[in-house]
């Protein structure tokens, strides 16, 4: 998990990625992210990206459904 701003015009985006899961998984995973941290966001890759900084709520809800969370 970390911080980006790169290529988004000054915008803070959180990417988690080391995903090894499948596509249509993720974007269900991605799905409940946002809607937990009740901002947008988009699979690119095998990377999710939430809008802003949501490192320590995403940091909650990824360890509770199980992964293990670095950064």
């Amino acid at each position: 998990m970390r911080i980006s701003k790169q290529g988004r015009g000054g915008k803070t985006v959180t990417v988690i990625d080391g995903f090894t899961r499948h596509a249509d998984d993720l974007e269900n995973l991605a799905s409940d992210l946002k809607r937990s941290c009740g901002s947008g966001g988009t699979v690119r890759g095998m990377s999710i990206e939430i809008q802003g900084d949501a490192r320590e709520r995403l940091r909650i809800k990824l360890s509770g459904l199980g992964f293990a969370v670095k950064g």
